[in-house]
């Protein structure tokens, strides 16, 4: 059993400079997850359910593929610097050996994507899209969030947004319009995100080429497995079922994204910290940083999650009456996804420390089980079936690498700041919404006084519990200054 050491005051000033960027993320995270539901909203009002499953699953094949191009490299260009302290003269070569293959590979894949014709419009912007991650998990790693939050977080999803009202209102229901009008904005974020990186030093001799892709090779497999995890059952429902059905499941898991987004936004902020402190072999801050982290997941995805099982009529309602046929969609992705959140970000705990290829196996595994149990409920079930496929692909892909690293690593995400969020959430956005609800039924007038009152007793839990939530007190002050674009110094 491995005993909980209390953090000491250096790993609560880590903390505390983890958890202040981490707002900075999160500030941007909230955006993209609103913007992500102004774009559905769009096209599912724009469109009819059949074209709007077209689009979807247009979209998803393009993530899908921009994923491939990347070749892992995101993991790999946040790692390495945090290795290459001590030799900054091969910051160049690492940044050079990571960014040619992926845009030779990039070229070759919108060059299949052009023949197939109805991806043609897409494949003009992929090579965009995967520099743009790459560079920006670039600035990442040289302990620059600004540039991830500031433009990808912030300014494309409002040129998404722009663009998708601009063909609502001139297109006519054209599905190919919509889908150029969501991929424009990669165009002038490549650019921006080429500036943001920071002057490096010249390059001097070393060898960095090999041991970086030995690294990144395995996570480059598990980063498109990963990637197929959240998008083959749209692509699934749209090949063995209908567009419709495709169409029911976007939206209906559409929430997800959001909760996804807050884990995601807390991990550009945890992970160089985390390779830092694995680098140093400091276990005991690594699990306090990892257990604090995991509490902050919670605090932040399982409200979501919650409010979305609750009230899931009214959720689907927004995207029109004929998509409140999913709510038992909605109900089964809760609930999976409340258990992998609770995990904390185990995928990024083993890649910090090194353990891609485990990742690589964990991630194969968990897509296996999701393309099976599709396979299987699909036919069946449609939008449903794709919804337990998920489920069981996501509780392989937490559960399981949260055996290695208990096993491996001697590290769990399990402290007392996890069950204070975890009751907290719980409680507040669970057992007082369902309260409402048995009062004033799932109308807004139950959410309404369902958030209000939960969002208040959360508030005064957060502030209450602050300190073994490491939680920081003073963070939106350093909100200041920071809407001033980065630059890239010459």
């Amino acid at each position: 059993m491995t005993v909980l050491s209390r953090p000491t005051a250096r790993d609560r000033a880590d903390l505390g400079r983890v958890a202040r960027g981490g707002v900075l993320n999160l500030a941007g995270a909230a955006y993209a997850g609103l913007a992500g539901f102004g774009v559905t909203w769009l096209v599912a009002r724009g469109l009819a359910p059949a074209d709007a499953g077209l689009f979807f699953a247009s979209t998803a094949a393009f993530t899908v593929a921009v994923t491939v191009a990347k070749l892992g490299t995101p993991t790999g260009l946040v790692y390495w610097p945090a290795r290459l302290r001590d030799s900054p003269h091969l910051l160049r070569r690492m940044l050079r050996a990571a960014l040619t293959p992926v845009a030779v590979v990039a070229l070759a894949l919108a060059a299949c994507l052009w023949a197939t014709g109805q991806l043609g419009a897409l494949a003009l912007f992929l090579p965009l899209a995967a520099l743009t991650d790459s560079l920006l998990a670039a600035t990442r790693g040289f302990r620059q969030p600004r540039p991830t939050v500031l433009y990808d977080k912030l300014l494309r999803p409002t040129l998404q947004l722009g663009a998708l009202g601009a063909a609502l209102w001139l297109a006519d229901g054209s599905p190919g319009a919509f889908t150029v009008a969501w991929a424009w904005a990669y165009l002038p974020m490549v650019f921006l995100a080429w500036r943001a990186l920071p002057a490096l030093p010249p390059s001097g001799p070393g060898e960095i080429a090999g041991p970086f892709w030995r690294f990144t090779a395995p996570r480059a497999l598990a980063s498109v497995a990963q990637q197929a995890l959240q998008r083959v059952d749209v692509i699934l429902l749209a090949a063995l079922v209908s567009f419709t059905q495709a169409a029911y499941y976007a939206v209906a898991g559409r929430f997800v994204i959001v909760g996804q987004l807050a884990n995601q936004a807390l991990a550009y902020s945890v992970q160089p910290q985390l390779a830092a402190l694995l680098a140093a072999g400091d276990r005991p801050a690594t699990r306090a940083l990892y257990q604090s982290a995991t509490g902050w997941v919670i605090l932040l995805s399982w409200p979501i999650y919650l409010l979305a099982a609750v009230f899931a009529p009214l959720y689907l309602h927004l995207f029109g009456p004929e998509y409140r046929a999913a709510g038992n969609v909605v109900v089964i992705l809760a609930g999976a996804m409340m258990v992998g959140s609770g995990c904390g970000m185990v995928d990024s705990v083993l890649a910090m420390a090194g353990r891609t290829s485990w990742n690589l196996v964990n991630v194969l595994a968990a897509l296996g089980v999701n393309i099976g149990l599709d396979l299987l409920l699909i036919p069946r079930l449609g939008a449903v079936g794709a919804a337990c496929g998920l489920a069981g692909a996501v509780l392989t892909n937490n559960l399981v690498p949260l055996a290695q690293l208990g096993w491996g690593l001697g590290l769990h995400p399990f402290g007392r700041g996890t069950l204070i969020a975890a009751t907290l959430s719980a409680t507040c956005f669970g057992a007082v919404p369902l309260g409402t609800v048995a009062l004033l039924g799932r109308g807004l007038p139950g959410l309404a006084v369902a958030v209000g009152t939960g969002g208040t007793l959360y508030g005064l839990g957060c502030w209450r519990f602050r300190r073994p939530l490491a939680l920081p007190t003073s963070s939106l002050a350093r909100l200041r200054g920071f809407v001033r674009f980065p630059r890239r110094k010459v």
